[in-house]
């Protein structure tokens, strides 16, 4: 996501990161005791842990007892500035209901009186979570908070917050989870769950993008590939889902692989170069020998490994051969003879471009009283070790002479070692 502003951009309303916004709270803070719609309370973890112990003897949900409630505010800010540790408590109401409008999911009313006095600064003067987003998404004029629907629960001690420094509330959205197939809890057994993961597993950020705009909003077309710029005028919450979302990895992975079909090659070349294996590469060829063979084998691919794999023959030897196409192209018994035409093809020809390769091996296989595929299909194995590649010209020019000639050889020597076609 290209935002506006942030701690690594700026902008007006920073600074963005919260370890240097505690000046800011500290004054919220203040001013929440000063209204007395705050408080200080004492209690040790002991005394906490006791009340829970006696919450459970009693079969009850454990609430804060508000033994520190009634405490003298000028008191208990005495015994703080003396260096007795102390949290903050909010003074929620005991009774009523604090309602939250959802854009999703409708009127949503929480029952005050099952809320305890909530803790919004911890005994080192950090403020929690909600009381730091919340003083945050003011501060920062927030319209809209859009999160996942897990979040729900946290917003009614939000919005009590609000409440208590006089603040007018944002709009709050929350949008439903992403479960797996099995319809479970996405979790780390369903593979990757987080925006680094998908990266080292070769997904592209504008597949991701793509992939999640659409899980769970609904664009009102059959339309599966959207550019960001066209997703954001039509985004509207009116059409996210109330429903969990599926995963689907086999739909994305697909998506994946329009993109990577359709990138500039000089990205998904320096994509490729985040891999140590493709780095290696870089020591003995150029960046434009990589752009060139990215632009042959990107097709080929739905994710960055699975293109550095159809990319390797360019950059490393051939070791050995897929054994089907050993059983079919090798094994016959006139491969040797059928590799040898293909290197006195390569040996002859001047010109060394695909419209001359091509048109001496249909000669050559017209000679000879055998299909043009009869000789590509032995040649293909022999300058890739594999049966399938892009067209086995563009592969042999992008190769070179050399390099093709060494190889239809070291074939040729594997067959006569291996015995096969005799």
């Amino acid at each position: 996501l290209d935002w506006d502003e942030g701690p690594d951009r700026g902008g007006p309303y920073g600074p963005y990161r919260q370890s240097q916004r505690l000046t800011i709270y500290h004054q919220y803070l203040k001013a929440l005791l000063d209204a007395n719609q705050a408080y200080y309370c004492f209690c040790s973890n002991e005394d906490i842990a006791a009340d829970k112990a006696l919450a459970r003897e009693q079969g009850r949900d454990y609430k804060y007892s508000g033994r520190c409630r009634h405490l003298d505010g000028e008191a208990a800010a005495q015994r703080v500035e003396n260096g007795q540790p102390a949290v903050i408590r909010l003074r929620v109401p005991n009774t009523g209901i604090t309602k939250v409008s959802d854009l999703i999911r409708g009127e949503v009313e929480f029952d005050n009186s099952l809320m305890d006095d909530f803790i919004i600064a911890k005994s080192d003067g950090w403020p929690t979570y909600n009381f730091a987003v919340v003083v945050d998404d003011h501060m920062m004029a927030v319209s809209h908070v859009i999160r996942a629907e897990e979040h729900l629960s946290n917003t009614p001690r939000q919005i009590l917050i609000y409440q208590a420094l006089n603040w007018e509330l944002p709009q709050f959205a929350h949008v439903s989870m992403i479960l797996a197939p099995d319809r479970s809890k996405l979790s780390k057994r369903h593979g990757a769950t987080s925006v680094q993961e998908f990266r080292e597993l070769g997904y592209l950020p504008q597949a991701l993008l793509n992939y999640l705009a659409l899980l769970g909003w609904s664009s009102g077309t059959d339309q599966d590939i959207w550019d960001v710029n066209d997703i954001v005028p039509r985004f509207d919450l009116e059409h996210v889902s109330r429903s969990a979302a599926v995963y689907d990895i086999e739909k994305l992975t697909w998506m994946n692989g329009h993109y990577i079909s359709q990138a500039r090659p000089e990205s998904l070349a320096t994509e490729m170069l985040r891999s140590t294996r493709v780095k290696h590469w870089m020591s003995s060829s150029s960046m434009a020998y990589l752009i060139e063979v990215v632009k042959l084998v990107q097709g080929r691919a739905k994710l960055i490994p699975e293109l550095i794999e159809a990319a390797a023959y360019f950059f490393e030897e051939v070791n050995g051969y897929e054994e089907k196409g050993v059983n079919k192209h090798f094994a016959r018994s006139d491969a040797d003879k059928l590799l040898q035409a293909d290197l006195e093809i390569l040996t002859a020809d001047t010109r060394f471009t695909l419209a001359s390769l091509e048109s001496a091996l249909r000669e050559k296989a017209a000679q000879m009283g055998v299909k043009a595929a009869d000789l590509i299909h032995p040649l293909r194995l022999a300058l890739t070790g594999r049966t399938n590649s892009p067209g086995i010209f563009e592969v042999a020019v992008l190769l070179g002479r050399e390099k093709c000639l060494k190889r239809i050889n070291q074939a040729i020597k594997w067959l006569d070692e291996n015995r096969l076609g005799q």
